[in-house]
């Protein structure tokens, strides 16, 4: 059986520049109202068999504050950043810049002492070929957008360094339909509301 598996970026209030190393800070009042007010075109999501979501409070505010009541999955969790966890880019390149550097240029390296990226993608890319589908074929999964870059690295076998060129915007979504090994990039022509309705289908559209 395919599986559709919708990933919903989860709300932030911080600039990004301000972002953070394996942030597990919760969400501020601008952004739960940023996720309330984006509930209403997201509704659909919710009515989803299996309903997911990153450890992050913020990725489990953001699935609430949706109506998804989702399941926390550890292995959603962000790239375990070491002796980095908390800082800024900016701020770990000010106290090691040679070893930010070799971070980046080399998706193997692990400098901070947590995970290489190649091990975060394929840790997120192994939660992604287990989904089970006897429950049914439609998965929502609100993450944070690192997650959701590894997961599309992943899925489309793209070079590692693909992961630093994809740019996963607060509250957006991004469907994979497919199976274990054999995933496809999914682009929605038609706002979640109107694919909701029951009138709307691949094989009889309007």
């Amino acid at each position: 059986m395919a599986l559709r598996v919708t990933f919903v970026a989860s709300a932030r209030s911080s600039p990004l520049l301000a972002e953070r190393f394996d942030d597990d800070r919760p969400l501020d009042q601008a952004g739960w109202d940023e996720a309330l007010r984006a509930a209403g075109s997201l509704l659909p999501l919710a009515a989803a068999e299996l309903r997911y979501c990153s450890p992050t409070p913020r990725s489990r505010a953001t699935g609430d504050a949706l109506g998804c009541a989702p399941l926390v999955q550890l292995a959603l969790r962000e790239c375990d950043m070491g002796r980095w966890r908390g800082l800024t880019l900016a701020e770990a390149m000010a106290r090691e810049p040679a070893t930010v550097d070799a971070w980046l240029a080399d998706p193997w390296s692990a400098p901070h002492g947590g995970e290489s990226l190649l091990v975060f993608i394929s840790r997120v890319g192994g939660w992604l070929d287990t989904r089970p589908g006897e429950h049914g074929d439609r998965i929502v999964a609100v993450a944070e957008p690192s997650v959701i870059r590894a997961a599309l690295v992943y899925a489309l076998r793209a070079p590692p360094a693909t992961y630093w060129n994809l740019d996963v915007r607060p509250l957006s979504t991004t469907t994979l339909t497919g199976r274990a090994g054999r995933w496809s990039l999914r682009f929605e022509g038609t706002p979640p509301q109107w694919a909701a309705h029951p009138a709307f289908h691949e094989d009889n559209p309007l």
